[in-house]
């Protein structure tokens, strides 16, 4: 099954980066893949298109992921991995996304297909959506608003497996 994870760059730190490839320990939590609710909730779309919601959904997952490390790296990050499907369920909770998953326990040593990372000035965007949810001033909602759909508008960069260590840090 292909994950998409949400993660933030510090948790990158610890993948095992070769000249060729990357291996990363998945964090036993929630990720997104093309999931029978995602495909029943939007009927019209091929597997190209499921893929594209999971990831967007992942890419959502991961401002809060920054948001959750006050000192970390101000952007986001999505880690597409492939596992076998035993090592994940899907949540019964309505509440969820359609395409949410969650990894059951920690997988180490998970072969990484690819890294998307906002672009390094993306990361403004990201302090302004962070500043706009903890103000309590009278406009803060359509502040958090805007800048929420700044970033969403962005695309995030894709990284080789090999180029972690390469990927810039704003």
């Amino acid at each position: 099954m292909r994950l998409y994870v949400p993660a933030t760059l510090d948790e990158l730190d610890s993948a095992a980066v070769t000249a060729t490839t990357a291996t990363w320990t998945v964090p036993g939590r929630p990720a997104y893949a093309v999931t029978v609710a995602l495909a029943v909730s939007l009927p019209g779309e091929d597997e190209e298109g499921l893929e594209w919601y999971a990831f967007l959904a992942a890419a959502h997952d991961s401002l809060l992921r920054v948001a959750e490390a006050p000192d970390g790296v101000r952007l986001r990050v999505v880690v597409t991995v492939e596992v076998p499907d035993d090592v994940v369920q899907t949540p019964r909770d309505a509440g969820t996304a359609a395409s949410q998953v969650c990894v059951t326990d920690d997988l180490p040593g998970t072969q990484v297909v690819a890294v998307h990372v906002d672009e390094p000035d993306a990361s403004l965007d990201i302090i302004d959506v962070l500043d706009a949810a903890a103000s309590e001033a009278p406009d803060a909602d359509a502040a958090l608003d805007d800048a929420i759909q700044r970033v969403t508008d962005r695309d995030l960069l894709w990284y080789a497996p090999e180029e972690i260590a390469a990927i810039p840090r704003a």
